[in-house]
């Protein structure tokens, strides 16, 4: 089943449009979530909004929108005030510059979408995508949608264009913010952990090795219990005795890993 488009767009760089459809790049998963009912009556509980200093509740008519510049003080804004203070969406993708996909951090990364291309821009969109792929760059540039302005980059896979949603660079927190201590790294050391990422080193990526298992508990939890079934604790499982010393944990991590990488070749020549 084809890809169904979530917009349009046009890539804008020097004289050169390029028109193109928008998709998600990943389909969303609904999350399992539960509603807070009455205990007493088992119906489903209502949001609502009180005034602390009346006590009454407050219909959503009757409510303003402020923003809280010092401790309980507020300015007010209308919903038309408001209004004007959104970006103006204009549905291009404007090209500032090209930059080495390389030294583009992944901590930027905040949403991905699929970019194809929209009638009459095949041509161009190739082109685009074939000249990034051959210089190794990506395009770099700024998107208005729903309001706001969005920092955007675009980079070629497997001959389609990529646009990734950045954060922009006062958004982010500092890696020197995060409290590192001190302590040595001993060689021996460093070369027993070295030994452990090579023992379950891989080639590629594969994420569809992995499951959210916690998803899948949770949904058999509840088919059971729809099913008036009684849920019942599993019984937790040892971990084992705790290694404090950290050349014994990596010892015995890596005499763990070897372990199970003989019986997964046992079990593939058996088969």
């Amino acid at each position: 089943m084809p890809a169904r488009s979530i917009g349009t767009a046009t890539i804008s760089f020097g004289l050169v449009s390029v028109p193109v459809n928008v998709y998600s790049s990943s389909e969303s998963r609904q999350s399992v979530s539960f509603n807070l009912l009455s205990k007493k009556s088992g119906t489903r509980l209502k949001q609502q909004y009180i005034d602390p200093k009346t006590s009454e509740v407050v219909p959503r008519e009757e409510m303003v929108k402020g923003y809280e510049f010092a401790k309980d003080q507020y300015v007010v804004f209308t919903s038309e005030e408001l209004k004007t203070l959104e970006e103006k969406a204009t549905s291009t993708i404007d090209i500032a510059e090209f930059v080495p996909l390389a030294k583009v951090d992944r901590e930027y990364l905040d949403k991905v979408y699929f970019l194809g291309p929209d009638k009459g821009g095949d041509r161009a969109y190739r082109l685009l995508a074939e000249a990034l792929l051959q210089t190794g760059r990506a395009a770099l540039g700024q998107y208005a949608a729903r309001g706001q302005q969005h920092l955007v980059l675009l980079r070629p896979r497997d001959g389609v264009l990529v646009m990734e949603q950045l954060h922009y660079a006062d958004e982010l927190r500092s890696v020197k913010e995060v409290p590192v201590g001190e302590g040595e790294i001993k060689p021996v050391e460093l070369t027993l952990a070295k030994q452990l990422i090579e023992q379950t080193a891989s080639d590629e990526f594969h994420p569809e090795r992995y499951r959210d298992t916690v998803r899948e508990r949770v949904l058999e939890a509840i088919n059971k219990k729809v099913d008036g079934q009684e849920i019942t604790a599993e019984p937790s499982q040892d971990g084992g005795g705790k290694i404090i010393d950290l050349m014994e944990a990596l010892k015995a991590s890596l005499s763990r890993q070897a372990s199970e990488g003989e019986t997964a070749d046992g079990e593939r020549k058996a088969s």
